[in-house]
């Protein structure tokens, strides 16, 4: 998703977004230890989206947008 989407999105969507982002990240690592990861640049994906929603979740407690 882009950020605009996230942005669009209310505080319960984004704790299950970023949950949802969490658990994919710890499927991925369970496949990149068992060789079964066949593109190893979902990794790097995951963890920015995860950032990405990270930080738009502190923008709205800090009232900034």
């Amino acid at each position: 998703m882009k950020l605009k989407e996230f942005r669009a999105l209310s505080p319960e969507e984004l704790d299950k977004q970023l949950e949802a982002a969490r658990e994919e990240l710890f499927k991925l690592g369970f496949k990149l230890a068992t060789k079964q990861l066949v593109n190893h640049r979902e990794i790097p994906r995951v963890q920015k989206e995860i950032a990405r929603l990270k930080t738009l979740i502190r923008e709205r407690e800090l009232g900034i947008r």
